[in-house]
């Protein structure tokens, strides 16, 4: 569901989508911070092949995982026991079809089906809006002030490394990391508006492995975000993950002041990635929804 900023995240899972695969080696050569850029963008397709990018369309199911964390223990006087669950949820997790397309800069337009309804999600690069029918919401809804925040800290869709430093980034090698039983490399980003993220490259493949995404809120408090990238297939001369994993990590405690609970990963599984396409501006104006007919005999 496009629901505290899960579009958002989408944003920045989809912004770094390419990787080739480079020399094997058999343990992380010593590289300084821009060495490993240039293999990386080389990997991902090339410089010149980024900037030649203008527009992306993906198509895909998105797993909505959250449904099924834990159950959270509450304190309850009145139980010998001295606590009470809150009843489960579903354990299954549903796969929601959903179309993005991205523009430059930091355009997007996103539309997922849930219930039988589409709901729409765009960001023109300045403003944002939103349509949640399935939450009985009808009319077009700006974002909100933290929703306005996290688009415009999104990084343009060829990713935070290309032309890094022409986007006012320093980048630094805090060191040598295992990410899934892989050596990476782990760097360290500042950016230009004063945000600071990690990104781990595959030490053999010069692929993104895993990516420290914008935290987000649950339970009153923020929770530390982590992007994974999986199953890179070939389009258009770029390499780009077709399964990303977002996983929402716990913290000590909530804001009632109780341990956290885990919360399942959500899988991202593309289905069709186009390059370039034609896309129509009006895709990423104010979406325009026509007032439901009148029932008859209601005036």
């Amino acid at each position: 569901m496009l629901r505290n900023g899960l579009g958002l995240s989408l944003i920045l899972a989809f912004a770094l989508p390419a990787a080739r695969a480079a020399d094997v080696a058999a343990a992380p050569a010593k590289l300084s911070a821009a060495a490993i850029v240039d293999k990386n963008v080389a990997a991902r397709g090339g410089l010149e092949a980024w900037r030649a990018v203008q527009t992306l369309s993906m198509e895909g199911k998105m797993g909505a995982g959250g449904n099924r964390r834990e159950t959270l223990a509450l304190p309850n006087p009145d139980k010998k026991a001295g606590k009470l669950d809150v009843p489960s949820r579903p354990a299954g997790e549903a796969l929601l079809p959903f179309v993005m397309e991205l523009g430059r800069p930091r355009k997007m337009r996103l539309e997922l089906q849930f219930a039988g309804q589409t709901a729409i999600q765009v960001y023109d690069g300045a403003n944002g809006w939103k349509l949640r029918p399935y939450l009985n919401r009808l009319e077009v809804e700006p974002y909100t002030a933290e929703e306005a925040k996290s688009a415009a800290r999104e990084q343009d869709l060829d990713g935070p490394l290309v032309d890094y430093a022409a986007k006012g980034t320093r980048i630094e090698l805090v060191g040598t990391e295992k990410v899934e039983d892989h050596d990476t490399y782990k760097l360290r980003l500042a950016m230009k508006n004063g945000q600071k993220i990690h990104v781990w490259i595959d030490a053999q493949t010069f692929l993104e492995a895993k990516i420290e995404a914008q935290p987000r809120r649950m339970d009153g408090v923020y929770h530390p975000v982590e992007v994974y990238y999986r199953d890179y297939r070939a389009v258009n001369g770029l390499r780009i993950p077709f399964v990303l994993e977002t996983r929402v990590l716990p913290v000590a405690k909530n804001a009632l002041g109780v341990r956290d609970t885990p919360v399942p990963p959500e899988k991202i599984i593309l289905e069709k990635i186009t390059v370039n396409p034609t896309l129509a501006a009006s895709a990423f104006v104010k979406p325009h929804v026509k007032p439901a007919a009148s029932a008859p005999g209601t005036h």
